[in-house]
């Protein structure tokens, strides 16, 4: 069996033991990037000299017996919206095709403490704004398993890199399903973590109340071993919560008695394709095999969660995205044409006498900023901007966005009701298996409703699970998704455990890679 097949705990075993290094671990990943990624596009970049002597660097301190982190010599691949110092940090946008920013998210350093490898940032929907892949300034993800087919956003790098066994960890951002999503679609594990239980200091920031970082990997012990690096408070970010990490690495094996699994009657309704539903259904009834009781219950408001989302997450990306203006860093129009495109527009109003025109003119400055953003951002950038900023505007913000935050209030109170009854959430996470490239393109409404099942923890800030469960008739896989109190990561992952241990799903690979 290739080192590639093996977990990610499987490999961390045999680095411990002694039975391979890293530098061999990570040279074997290296080599199998280069072989499956010109047919995936999972990654934007690679610095392979780095993450060898990164390599070399941690296999000489374990041979000399000096204490070492707890990812020791294993591979991670970092999405590329998380700032990594002096390193293209790209959010897979023109905008910030050339910047290298000055520091390392909280998350990278983490890393870094944790002795993991970070051998490449993986391709994204640009600034995480889509649920496909295909949003990214430098190409599309092609899903491994049917490469005619998207592998899910925004994080689709990071799951297809997993899947593809290019990477046994990777890490993500959610702010809408963009872990789970890709995770259910790729056939891989993906976390959701509770909103401050992972330091959001250093990703650069897509919808601010909603973003939250986690990681993917193929099996939700391996989530488990990488979660107890990622968790926990950072003064440096304002909304990281400050309270204890549990050691899910070592609880994530204990199974859990009296488990009480919720379906919720909105998420099995009009839309959702019947595979997916049979495979979801088949699954909960694994957990009654295991133990556990299910029951029925209501988030009677999910219903305008798309509509809540689709208002507030655009709202914020306005603010955000207000800062790349071509004045302060990031892409900045050609000045010298600008300028001379200006001068040649008001010359020959001028000798039209348009004196109307000339009043209308923008000044430089302005000319400036609108070619800036107008070349650095994709269409789906500026679309949710112009959604964002026409909500914002004065005369309907009370109409839109006040209104969305009211809603919000109401569907976290739908799932604060929902667990004094239950203690998990199960059900789908996409209405369907992954669909073809171009296909909703043309579509953004049927795009936006792709993320109804998963929206709804982001705006209630509670954490969710992505793990497979099935495949359709077509070899695609379907995940079933987990959710969770806030801050039972603990628990969710303990049930994911409870799942792979009595399945096989999740040990699938794509044929075809």
């Amino acid at each position: 069996m290739s080192l590639t097949d093996l977990t990610a705990t499987e490999l961390l075993a045999k680095l411990t033991q002694g039975e391979i290094t890293s530098v061999e671990l990570t040279g074997v990943f290296l080599d199998r990037i280069a072989a499956v990624d010109p047919t995936i596009h999972a990654f934007l970049r690679i610095d392979r000299p780095a993450a060898l002597a990164r390599a070399a660097e941690i296999d000489a301190r374990r041979a000399s017996g000096q204490p070492l982190g707890a990812l020791a010599g294993l591979p991670v691949a970092l999405k590329d919206v998380l700032c990594t110092a002096g390193e293209p940090t790209t959010c897979a946008s023109r905008m910030l095709e050339n910047f290298r920013p000055p520091y390392d998210a909280t998350v990278v350093a983490r890393l870094r403490a944790a002795d993991a490898v970070l051998i490449g940032k993986t391709n994204m929907d640009e600034f995480a704004m889509g649920g496909s892949n295909e949003n990214s300034a430098f190409g599309p993800v092609h899903n491994p398993w049917d490469t005619d087919r998207v592998p899910g956003g925004s994080s689709g790098g990071s799951a297809a890199a997993v899947a593809a066994r290019m990477t046994p960890l990777a890490i993500g951002s959610d702010t809408g399903g963009s872990i789970r999503c890709p995770a259910g679609l790729c056939g891989v594990t993906g976390l959701k973590p509770t909103y401050g239980r992972v330091s959001r200091y250093g990703l650069v920031a897509f919808a601010s109340s909603l973003d939250q970082i986690g990681p993917l990997a193929r099996t939700a012990e391996d989530v488990a071993l990488i979660l107890g690096v990622l968790a926990g408070h950072d003064p440096a970010d304002s909304t990281s919560v400050d309270r204890p990490v549990p050691d899910y690495a070592r609880t994530v094996s204990k199974p859990l008695s009296g488990l009480r699994l919720g379906l919720a009657r909105e998420h099995f309704g009009e839309g959702l394709e019947g595979q997916v539903e049979r495979a979801v259904r088949e699954a909960i009834k694994v957990y009654e095999s295991l133990g556990a009781t299910v029951r029925e219950v209501s988030l009677p408001h999910s219903k305008y969660a798309v509509a809540t989302y689709y208002l507030i997450a655009p709202c914020e990306a306005s603010s955000n995205l207000a800062r790349y203006d071509g004045a302060h860093y990031g892409h900045r129009t050609n000045q010298e044409a600008m300028l001379a495109e200006l001068e040649i527009e008001r010359k020959a109003l001028d000798a039209a006498g348009d004196t109307e025109g000339l009043d209308r003119l923008d000044n430089a400055l302005v000319r400036m900023y609108r070619r800036t953003r107008s070349e650095g951002f994709g269409p789906e950038v500026r679309r949710r901007v112009m959604l964002g900023t026409y909500a914002l505007s004065a005369g309907y913000y009370d109409a839109y966005y006040l209104k969305a935050l009211k809603v919000r209030r109401l569907i976290r109170q739908d799932f604060d009701r929902a667990f004094e009854e239950v203690d998990l959430l199960a059900g789908p996470v996409t209405p369907t298996p992954a669909f073809r490239l171009g296909e909703k393109v043309d579509d953004p409404l049927s795009m936006y409703l792709f993320d109804l099942f998963t929206i709804g923890a982001n705006l209630a800030g509670i954490g969710g699970i992505s793990i497979p469960c099935g495949f359709s008739a077509e070899g695609l896989p379907i995940g079933l998704q987990l959710q969770a109190p806030p801050f039972e990561e603990e628990r969710l992952l303990r049930a994911a455990h409870m799942f792979q241990t009595a399945t096989d799903w999740h040990t699938r690979k794509p044929p075809a890679i």
